[in-house]
Formats: C-alpha cells, structure tokens, sequence
C-alpha cells in the first residue's frame, strides 16, 4: 500500500503522524511511504532520517494524488480539503462532531475516514490516551501560568506558600485527561477537587490520593458550588465520537471569580463551556466576563517530540493492519479498525458523531 505522511498546517501543529522507525518498519513491511517535505522538522527528524528509513519525500500534491492512505495528527483544514481524493483513507485525529464543513468534504468525496478519537480497543481509546496524558498534564501548568496579574488573572500563587492558601482547582471529569490533570494539580500543591459523573473512577483517585483531594458526583449543583471559588477549572469530559456537553453556562460562568482561568481540554469536541472556542498556541487565550480562557484545540502540539513519539507508538500496530489488510477488510476483520471507522462511502458510520451532526449526507 502507498502510506502518505502529510506536513501540519495547523498554527503551530508541530506533530508530525510518523516517525522515521515507524517509516522503517512500514518500508519493511513492503510499503511504500511517501513523506511531505520537511513533516518531520518540527519534532525533531529530518528528511534525511526518512530517507535513510526507506521513505520517499516529495510535495504534498503529489503525495496526496498517489496514496491510498493519508496518516496525518490533526484534521484536514480547508486548504487541504481539495487534496483529498474519492476512495482515500484518512487515519488521523477528527473530531468531527463541530466541523461540519469537514464532515460534509468527507462524505461528498466519499473519503473512508478514520479517526483516532473513536478506535476502541478493550473498553479503552488506545489512540486518544497518549494525547490526553500530555494535554491533561499541561492543564494545571497553564491554568497556573495564566494565574499570574499580568495575564489578567487572579494573582494567586498556585502552590501557595506558608501562611497563604494555594490556588484552587476544580477538574471536571475524570478520565484520563482528568486523572492526569490531578496528578499535575496536587504535584503543584493546588487545593485539588475532581467532579466525575460515576463514582467508580473518583474512588480510584481517592485511594491514589487519600487526603489530598476533595471527589464529588458531577451535577449542575456540584458545578456550581465548586467553580464559584476557583481558581482554575479545567474541562476534561469526552463524548467518544460526539460533541462535549455543555457543563459551565455563560450565566454559572458570571459567578467565578474575575481572574480565575478556565481551561477547556475538551474543546477539540466543541468544549465544555458555553463561552469555549478553538484558540491556537500563537494566541492562546481570551477573556469572557473576566474568566481567562485557555482553549488551544491542539494543547501537545507544544511538545511535538515527545507527542510524536507517543502517538507513533500508539497508531503504528493500526497503521500496519490498515495496509496489510486493505482497508476494505480491516474494517470488516478488526473490530478496533472498524470502531475508530467515521466516514464510509459517503455515509456517517459512527453512531455519536450521527447523533452530533444530525441531517448530513454526502452524495445521492
């Protein structure tokens, strides 16, 4: 099969889909891959290593006009929509739920789309943990950033110091990007409270952390009372497939504190707040009725290395049974492959994003 690696276009997205040794280990698989010039720069690898991997570099036209299957990280932005050809495969991070106008180039051109987001594997989103681990580990350290006065926020020292209480923080879910989000949070020495809609998961992190952290059910009362004295409150709440619920209202956001940061991991899924917006890591913040919101859609990407390497770990096994197989019968064969399946011959397939988008069809 012919594996294309597209350069990110995204503001600064410096992810790149595969390494070099996932390159190599494709090549020895009998693929062929082909590589956007310079994709690799920002992590660190160059031309030069793909081409010592077996790969071919070349420009993104020609390499989007050859593959069969495009490995990307982040969606296709407009630009790139009219690169895609009837009958490719696109294995990347989707979230479609609040991309209509992705969804609709997809479906029209007919574009088998799998997204990362959606593989499920053992009750488990193998794709999206990597991911979620760095992006809930980086929210208690930008909530705690935009903590200080010259950002606009409330002046408060996160860890605190003697005498003077810490910063407060409220984390809302308790996935993986919330339980990640509390191990940075209570490392930082922040008065740490986690909301979570089952109580399975909170009693985990109340053995992990006993006497370090306060757990509550999430409801809207629990929001509330909790968000009104907090310092930072991070969304990390996740609907695989389908669009964030709205938790935080613009009225319950006029009850925070003037300063305090918000910082919506899930807003690549339409965000958690009714004031959230995609923001970019050039300009990562904005500020609705004195709340400072950190919203960036593609929060690893401040890490590329390390992101990269991660989620080439994670997606390389997935990539080799998508061309080993055909895509046609991995889908069919592997109930992972099929899970993570979004688009298929101008059809929705997965259940939560139909349910998101509503009335949406590609060709008649």
């Amino acid at each position: 099969m012919i594996i294309g690696v597209l350069k990110e276009i995204k503001m600064h997205e410096y992810r790149v889909g595969l390494t070099p040794a996932g390159a190599a280990v494709l090549n020895r698989d009998g693929h062929t891959v082909m590589v956007e010039a310079g994709a690799g720069e920002g992590s660190g690898f160059s031309d030069a290593e793909y081409l010592k991997a077996g790969a071919e570099i070349c420009d993104r036209k020609f390499l989007c006009g050859k593959a069969e299957l495009i490995v990307k990280v982040k969606e296709p932005l407009p630009p790139e929509y009219d690169l895609l050809r009837e009958g490719q495969a696109l294995f990347t991070y989707l979230h479609l739920a609040p991309n209509r106008g992705l969804a609709e180039t997809l479906l029209k051109k007919e574009v088998t789309a799998l997204g990362y987001e959606t593989l499920l594997k053992d009750g488990a989103l193998p794709l999206l943990i990597p991911m979620s681990e760095i992006a809930g580990r980086m929210a208690p350290l930008m909530g705690a950033y935009y903590l200080q006065q010259i950002h606009g926020g409330t002046g408060v020292l996160a860890s605190g110091v003697p005498g003077v209480k810490q910063a407060k923080t409220v984390i809302l879910g308790a996935g993986v990007v919330g339980s990640n989000a509390v191990r940075v949070s209570v490392g930082l020495g922040m008065d740490t409270t986690v909301l979570n809609t089952t109580a399975q998961r909170l009693q985990r992190l109340d053995e992990l952390y006993t006497g370090k952290i306060r757990t509550l059910i999430l409801t809207e009362e629990s929001i509330r009372e909790e968000i009104v004295g907090a310092d930072v409150v991070i969304g990390a709440v996740l609907v695989p497939g389908g669009r964030t619920p709205v938790l935080i209202t613009r009225e319950m956001l006029g009850t925070m504190k003037r300063g305090a940061v918000l910082v919506d991991v899930s807003v690549d899924q339409g965000g958690c707040s009714e004031t959230s917006r995609p923001t970019t890591h050039d300009h990562p913040v904005y500020d609705v009725d004195g709340v400072i919101h950190y919203t960036v859609a593609n929060m690893p990407g401040a890490y590329p290395r390390t992101s990269t390497l991660a989620l080439t770990n994670a997606t390389l096994p997935y990539i080799r049974t998508l061309a080993g197989r055909g895509i046609a019968e991995a889908i069919g064969k592997d109930p992972a492959i099929a899970s993570a399946l979004n688009t298929y011959r101008g059809k929705i397939i997965h259940q939560a994003l139909a349910e998101a988008m509503g009335s949406i069809s590609g060709k008649k």
